[in-house]
């Protein structure tokens, strides 16, 4: 029967006349060299151009070469010249005349630095990079043109030569002359090659006389001559892993032989034109082609090597037809890395009749059938005897030991136990692939059915899908269906199924409707798989090793390259995979870890306990997470081991004491933050305060101290907001604050914004607006002096501020009432009463109806007030600038009450927050003030007297009720110079029970 191919074509792309081609070892790029004078790299995954050269315009490029550990790549062309360049940096390495005639082929040595070059003017020269490029032995004996070059791989100090002479001629390094001719094509040769793969000591050639012959080198004798091309043989090749001969040829097609029985597998043609060049990489399954009209990459058989591993630790592997055994048991003592390659000692267990293109195991590890060659072998595994053969594109086993099926065509599968035939049947439509497991898997290309193995009847048929690959778990109630783009989890009911056949009704054509429900859907593209336990492990496209227990996925461990999933050993604890090269690593997999979380998504929380203890403390974070995903939060909590990942399930379940304990621990603004936000939303002041401090996260403190009327807390942050720069909440902390707007002033003053300042003073402070404005006029003397005289001051243009002394009297007033701030219980009553009546207030027709008995009474009864009382410099400069700034400003407030004089003067250091520089800038109280007429500064002796006048103790306006007296944050009344459009003819005094301690910046004079 014919062997089975797999072809890919990986790359397909339009270009001029190609001369030849290489495959680079690493990287998934193509090099072809044109007629036109320019050389391509072409990536075969992507498509896409990498990287394009122009090395001899109008003269054809016949050969070039990857130098990957250089990073080169070395040209031949018309022109006579050997060309090298960088093909990262596009940079040009090196350039000389080589020969006196076209390049023909250049081959590049697998480890020393040596390339070696033919040319028409028949000779072959040898060429030492590492020397300057120096030409270290040059080849006669050719009496025509040299067209191909190949080293043999067995021996790299030999290498073959093919001429238009009709004859191949094999040479060693160190020699001038050949060491034998080899004779026989009728016309000239224009490829050769060695055979790489066992032991045959063969070369294969092709020629104009349209045939393929196969050399053996050793005897010096044609083994077999290949017919079929109906044109010029340009182009030979040995597949560098399956039993294969790639000819090429004018005819326009590429054929394929078994290195075997020399019988013609496969003809390809892609329409192209003439097939010129070919190459190929070592250890993979690329295949080059270079055509008339572009460039082919073909990917022909399976990368997945032929191995296979019992459940005792046994490894049966084949390199080509040999059979060999390793044993892992002999590293379970021994500490392994995860990763670490595995040394092996392996022994050889003889060979197989066929190609052994898949290898596995029976369930029990007695068998191992080999696949190949369109027949199977099954050996028995450890004396390797021939238990039984027959035809068979593909073969697979069956969760029962003895039982296993083939497909002998797309028409025709068999089953068999104990090596007897019990079913034959013909599938509805073209069967394309088998899979074994609990149940017979069969796929066309859009179809998928499942049959029984005792019966052959059909147990389910999916529509629209055609599978990869299936993996079936060890119990059989789960298995994994992957396609081209995800992978589905199903369950299989065995139960549901023997039920339904026992009860005798008839299977229709779907099969029966409950024998599959779909748990869950991997997103991904999966190479291979296993199933331990319940856990379905597996390596996707991206080199992750992953598992996937319900529908949580965890990454294991990222490969460094695509690797191939062997057995679970549950005696090590480890799994074990493999590369194409049949390198063995493993892998530490936490049954216990698995156990548990299987427990877990069955809802068997008990068994999920006992097990816990016996998980490794490094997993218990991956534990935690896993319990998270599935909603156990407060378990997750209780098992993890990871602060951050703690901190957050208690935030999240609102455990503020394990969220403190680890906040504390971990001492991180950010946690003490989260903490802070979650304690304040649910009513825990205390903590929330503690903790925002500690994030010092000033927005937080003042949402917290306005909300609980907190005035310590406000001046503790206003202090602490002028040392840490943040203004902003400083004058937001200052403008709620009783008797602190000077500060508001003071902030804004040294932040250099004295415009503001003098808008505020005209709202709020109106004593102030005098200094503000000449402070604003100073600033602007610099910028505009026009627009500096521009501005008038109230004292020296009294006609343009109407009323500005009734404000100036309810300045006074309205600050000596808000000295005693109000309970919540007075504030809300008035604040109640003023809504309700609907009516805008003006506190200027306020103050004119109290009569001057009552506003001096009001002002008598102050107790330690002072207009401007808890004004703070930001910074200064030394504590006795402090001290006299202080008194000034006391002085100053006494002299205010009094007589409206502002005349004191003194000069702070101040930090202007804006800019974050520090400056000396005049304060708010620094600046001399205007003095009105018929008024005198007063002496320090008559400023003392006024401060102790001041300072009389008066009783204390608090309401004795019971009810909550918690005081509450008020903004300081908006004073409007504006004159009043109505005024109240008469004074009564009932009016101040009324008077609400909150004013709206609406509320006017």
């Amino acid at each position: 029967m014919p062997l089975r191919l797999d072809i890919k074509k990986k790359l397909s792309t339009r270009s001029d006349r190609v001369k030849s081609v290489d495959i680079h070892p690493t990287e998934p790029w193509i090099l072809a060299s044109l007629y036109d004078g320019n050389v391509y790299i072409w990536n075969y995954e992507t498509q896409n151009m990498v990287k394009s050269f122009e090395v001899s315009p109008n003269n054809p490029v016949r050969t070039a070469r990857f130098i990957a550990k250089k990073q080169w790549i070395v040209t031949g062309s018309d022109d006579t010249y050997i060309r090298v360049y960088n093909y990262n940096t596009m940079e040009k390495i090196k350039s000389f005349e080589a020969h006196a005639d076209y390049i023909r082929c250049i081959i590049v040595h697998p480890t020393l630095p040596y390339i070696l070059s033919s040319s028409d003017d028949m000779f072959i020269k040898l060429w030492d990079y590492e020397k300057g490029w120096s030409n270290t032995q040059v080849f006669e004996g050719h009496s025509h043109y040299v067209m191909s070059i190949a080293w043999n791989p067995k021996d790299t100090n030999q290498f073959a030569t093919a001429s238009l002479d009709k004859t191949v001629k094999v040479w060693s390094i160190n020699s001038p002359h050949p060491h034998f001719t080899l004779e026989g094509h009728e016309k000239g040769i224009n490829s050769v090659e060695y055979f790489s793969g066992g032991e045959k000591p063969y070369l294969i050639s092709g020629a104009d006389d349209k045939l393929v012959k196969i050399w053996d080198y050793q005897s010096k004798t044609c083994v077999q001559t290949l017919e079929g091309h109906s044109n010029n043989v340009s182009v030979v090749c040995y597949h560098p892993e399956l039993p294969l001969i790639l000819s090429g040829s004018e005819d326009g097609t590429v054929k394929l032989w078994h290195s075997s029985t020399y019988r013609l597998e496969r003809t390809l043609n892609y329409g192209m034109g003439f097939v010129w060049s070919m190459n190929f990489l070592r250890g993979s399954n690329f295949i080059g082609l270079g055509y008339d009209d572009g460039t082919v990459v073909l990917k022909i058989g399976k990368n997945k090597p032929p191995v296979s591993m019992d459940q005792g630790g046994k490894v049966i592997y084949a390199k080509h037809n040999e059979i060999r055994i390793s044993n892992i048991s002999s590293t379970l003592e021994q500490e392994v890395q995860d990763g670490e390659k595995l040394s092996l000692q392996s022994k050889d267990l003889g060979n197989c009749e066929v190609f052994p293109q898949s290898l596995q195991h029976n369930s029990n590890g007695r068998f191992v059938s080999v696949c190949g060659d369109g027949e199977f072998i099954i050996y028995t595994a450890l004396a390797w005897r021939n238990k039984s053969f027959g035809n068979a594109l593909e073969f697979v086993w069956a969760e029962d030991s003895g039982q296993y099926a083939v497909r002998e065509s797309t028409s025709r599968i068999k089953i068999f136990k104990n090596f007897k035939e019990t079913h034959s049947f013909k599938p509805s439509f073209s069967a394309e692939g088998i899979f074994g497991g609990s149940l017979l898997g069969v796929k066309s290309n859009d179809t998928l059915c499942f049959y029984s193995w005792d019966s052959a009847d059909i147990i389910r048929r999916i529509e629209k899908t055609s599978p990869k690959n299936i993996f079936w778990s060890e119990n059989g109630d789960y298995l994994a269906i992957v396609t081209d783009k995800s992978t589905f989890i199903l369950r299989y009911y065995k139960d549901t199924v023997q039920k339904y056949i026992e009860s005798g009704q008839p299977i229709g054509e779907l099969g029966i409707e409950n024998a599959f429900d779909v748990v869950h859907e991997i997103e991904d593209t999966i190479g291979t798989g296993l199933w331990v336990g319940d856990c379905f492990i597996y390596i996707n496209r991206s080199s992750k090793l992953n598992y996937c227990v319900g529908t949580e996925v965890v990454t294991i461990s990222h490969l460094e390259k695509h690797m191939y999933l062997l057995k679970y050993l549950p005696q090590s604890g480890r799994l074990y995979l493999s590369d194409k090269n049949l390198n063995i690593v493993s892998y530490k997999l936490h049954i216990s870890v698995i156990s548990y979380q299987t427990s877990i998504l069955r809802g068997d929380l008990e068994g999920a306990e006992r097990i816990l203890p016996k998980i490794p403390q490094d997993q218990r974070n991956s534990i935690a997470h896993f319990l998270e995903s599935q909603g156990y939060k407060e378990k997750a909590l209780e098992v993890s081991t990871d602060l951050d990942h703690r901190f957050e399930l208690a935030i999240q379940l609102e455990n503020l004491d394990v969220a403190h304990e680890i906040a504390l621990k971990s001492d991180s603004e950010t946690k003490f933050k989260h903490l802070g936000d979650l304690a304040l939303s649910i009513g825990e002041i205390k903590l929330a305060e503690n903790c925002l401090k500690k994030a010092e996260d000033l927005p937080g403190l003042l949402l917290l101290y306005t909300s609980t009327g907190d005035i310590e807390g406000m001046k503790m942050l206003a202090k602490l907001s002028e040392e840490k720069g943040q203004t902003n909440i400083s004058f937001i902390c200052n403008l709620l604050l009783p008797n602190s707007l000077l500060n508001c002033l003071n902030t804004l003053c040294a932040s250099g914004d004295y415009s503001e300042a003098a808008f505020m003073a005209r709202t709020y402070l109106p004593s102030m607006v005098p200094d503000m404005v000449e402070k604003w006029k100073e600033s602007l003397k610099s910028t505009s002096s026009k627009a500096s005289d521009a501005l008038s001051n109230p004292i020296d243009f009294p006609n343009l501020f109407p009323q500005y002394d009734l404000s100036i009297k309810a300045e006074k007033y309205f600050e000596s009432l808000r000295s005693q701030p109000k309970s919540s219980f007075d504030y809300l009553k008035n604040a109640t009463a003023q809504s309700l009546s609907k009516k805008q207030r003006n506190l200027l027709e306020e103050i004119e109806s109290v009569s001057q008995q009552d506003y001096d009474k009001v002002l008598s009864q102050l107790q330690h007030f002072s207009l401007h009382s808890g004004i703070s410099d930001i910074t200064t400069t030394t504590t006795n600038t402090n001290n006299n700034t202080n008194n000034t400003n006391n002085n100053n407030t006494a002299s205010l009450l009094d007589d409206l004089d502002f005349t004191s003067t003194t000069t702070t250091t101040t930090t202007t927050t804006n800019t974050n520089t520090t400056q000396k800038v005049a304060s708010p109280l620094s600046s001399p003030s205007p003095i009105r007429k018929n008024d005198s500064i007063a002496s320090p002796q008559k400023q003392q007297q006024q401060q102790q006048d001041i300072n009389i103790t008066a009783p204390p306006l608090i309401d004795p009720s019971p009810v909550d007296h918690d005081l509450v944050l008020e903004p300081t009344p908006i004073i409007n110079t504006v004159s009043p459009t109505k005024t109240s003819p008469t004074a009564d005094l009932s009016f101040l029970d009324n008077i609400p301690v909150d004013h709206d910046e609406e509320d006017e004079f």
